[in-house]
C-alpha cells in the first residue's frame, strides 16, 4: 500500500507531472536504474557520474552533475521511501535542502503520469530556486521521455 503524504503548503513546493508514453513499470525502471538514470538525470546538456547508488530505504545516492558549459555539482541523497511501482522519495543533504517525492500513476496501458514534488522547509528555501528550477525540471523530463523511448519493455 503507499504511503500517503499530506497535502504541503505549495509555497513550499515546485511540482513537475508529466504524463508519459511509457508503461509504469519502465517508468520506475528509468528512475531507479542507475544505468537509466545517469544517462537523462539533469537539465539540457548536464552529465552525471555516480559514485554511490544503493536503491533501498536508507540507501545512499552521491553523484556530480556536470554542468554543459562549466560547473561540477556534489549531491548527495539519501533514499526514503520505495515502493515499487508507485513511489520514490529521497532526502537531499546538499544544499539546497529539499525532500523529493515522486509517483508514477497508471493511466492505462503504455500511459504513466510522473508527478514529481520537491519539497522545502520555507517558502524562502523555494523561491531561492523556483525562478529557474521550474524549467530545467522540464528540461529534466524531456531527456527522460526520450530515455523511455529507447527502453525495451520491462
Amino acid at each position: 500500500m503507499m504511503k500517503v503524504y499530506e497535502p504541503i503548503d505549495p509555497h513550499c513546493e515546485i511540482v513537475t507531472i508529466r504524463t508519459v508514453n511509457a508503461p509504469r513499470a519502465n517508468a520506475y525502471k528509468a528512475w531507479s536504474d542507475p544505468n537509466h538514470l545517469k544517462i537523462w538525470w539533469g537539465p539540457a546538456g548536464f552529465t552525471n557520474t555516480f559514485h554511490e547508488f544503493e536503491f533501498k530505504e536508507g540507501g545512499k545516492w552521491n553523484f556530480v552533475m556536470h554542468g554543459p558549459e562549466k560547473g561540477n555539482y556534489v549531491n548527495s541523497c539519501e533514499f526514503t521511501d520505495l515502493e515499487y511501482p508507485s513511489l520514490i522519495a529521497w532526502k537531499r543533504y546538499s544544499q539546497p535542502l529539499f525532500r523529493v517525492i515522486v509517483t508514477f500513476e497508471e493511466l492505462g496501458p503504455g500511459q504513466t503520469r510522473i508527478i514529481s514534488r520537491q519539497i522545502f522547509e520555507t517558502e524562502k528555501e523555494c523561491n531561492k530556486i523556483r525562478p529557474f528550477v521550474e524549467d530545467k525540471n522540464e528540461e529534466n523530463m524531456d531527456r527522460l521521455e526520450k530515455e523511455l523511448a529507447g527502453m525495451d519493455a520491462v
